[in-house]
């Protein structure tokens, strides 16, 4: 059964939102949402990476009280910025080298660069192992790579390992 469909909730629910947004019950939109179930969850199955396996459960609750404590400093940072205008804005780019190769530790901090107002994570190059980082209030760029590789990444190695 897991052969033909992997993820049976998600077709389900993709189905029903078929059905909700054609808005019709007809036979052709049920072979329809059935057939375009049956492809996402089979696309869903390819993407999806190998299990994830964690290696301090407690480093979890360290980096979420960091990652939340920091979206908060930078939220009230941006604001400050925008503003106020004490100075002239320099936004640029920053080069970040990474030790971190896990996909799930990767995404993990995507999200947590992109979630923390005034950065944003542009590009990641696995040949190099670096991310392109883009920073609204760039001072020192090597501040902005020892601050994410001390704060985050080490905790996500902690977890996820390399």
């Amino acid at each position: 059964m897991r052969r033909w469909l992997p993820h049976p909730l998600l077709a389900l629910a993709l189905f029903a939102v078929w059905l909700l947004l054609t808005q019709s019950a007809s036979p052709g939109q049920i072979v329809l949402g059935l057939v375009v179930a049956l492809i996402a969850t089979h696309a869903m199955a390819a993407l999806r990476p190998g299990p994830v396996t964690i290696g301090r459960p407690t480093a979890i609750l360290k980096l979420t009280g960091i990652v939340i404590a920091d979206i908060i400093r930078s939220n009230f940072a941006v604001a400050s910025t925008i503003l106020f205008r004490r100075r002239e804005r320099i936004s640029g780019f920053v080069d970040l080298p990474l030790e971190l190769t896990n996909p799930h530790g990767l995404a993990i901090l995507g999200v947590i660069i992109t979630a923390t107002p005034g950065s944003l994570w542009i590009e990641f190059d696995r040949n190099r192992s670096s991310v392109l980082i883009h920073v609204l209030d760039l001072v020192d760029e090597d501040q902005w790579v020892r601050l994410i590789k001390h704060r985050y990444e080490t905790l996500l190695l902690e977890i996820f390992g390399r």
